[in-house]
């Protein structure tokens, strides 16, 4: 695959996904890039992104476990490297059919949904803070950006499916913070896609990357959050449900944004 070519003039639109690049209207990035295709972060920001930690780097050039995220008070939640380091599987493609339009993978990881997506012409990105998982993305046929969600992103108001897929909804610590910076991405009728806990919890915690055998990375906030609770968040954050399913044992439900209710004559 050659280089991931820098997109040009901010518009996101449906288009062919090719070496990399999303076209018919690429997205103008202005960050620096090392040559192979992987845009990066300065070396500040890298260096404080959690998710280069050694244990959950040295998993991905694995392409397997164990990891895991790890509570302060010792319990620990399994990670599925090995899926996420895999072909995207049969509930992994119930979410790719229901995509419309150019598609923002948040926290993309190592990209199989990215690659999938770019190997049937669909437009899409990845973001993820780990520059291992956005190398290995590229490395599959994706195109991918080492940025954090909070931070100023390409086509922003333009993305028509936004995913946040294995447990993403946890980015940041705080579902609602980061639900209403997802809408700001979204175009007025664009769907989100949320996968959800299997467990009926909402809870926020710091953890660390711990491979099991005692190499930990740094703390940092996540979320945990099931149906219940993300239909709750969801609501307060301007986001009303479409459909939910399962698929392999994962929940999934899909959103979009709640439009507003229309004035009364008085307020006109």
């Amino acid at each position: 695959m050659s280089t991931a070519e820098t997109v040009r003039d901010g518009s996101v639109r449906e288009g062919s996904v090719h070496d990399g690049a999303v076209r018919e209207g690429f997205v103008h990035d202005g960050s620096a890039h090392d040559g192979s295709g992987v845009r990066e972060r300065t070396p500040a920001r890298r260096a404080a992104a959690p998710w280069h930690a050694d244990p959950y780097v040295r998993a991905l050039h694995a392409g397997r476990g164990p990891l895991f995220l790890r509570r302060a008070d010792g319990w620990m939640l399994p990670l599925d490297v090995e899926r996420w380091c895999a072909d995207a599987d049969a509930a992994d493609r119930t979410v790719l059919r229901r995509c419309q339009g150019p598609i923002l993978d948040i926290g993309c990881g190592p990209g199989r949904l990215v690659a999938a997506l770019a190997l049937h012409g669909r437009p899409c990105l990845g973001i993820d803070v780990s520059q291992a998982a956005v190398a290995r993305t590229v490395s599959a046929g994706g195109l991918a950006l080492c940025r954090s969600v909070f931070e100023p992103l390409p086509g922003e108001g333009r993305w028509g499916t936004a995913l946040l897929i294995d447990g993403n909804i946890g980015i940041g610590g705080d579902p609602r913070a980061l639900l209403a910076r997802v809408a700001q991405l979204m175009a007025l009728d664009g769907l989100l896609i949320v996968e959800t806990a299997a467990a009926d919890v909402d809870e926020r915690v710091r953890v660390r990357v711990d491979d099991g055998r005692g190499d930990m990375g740094t703390a940092f906030p996540w979320a945990r959050v099931g149906l219940r609770a993300l239909l709750r968040h969801a609501h307060a954050a301007g986001w009303s449900p479409v459909e939910q399913w399962t698929a392999r044992d994962r929940g999934f439900v899909s959103l979009r944004r709640t439009p507003p209710l229309p004035r009364s004559a008085t307020e006109r």
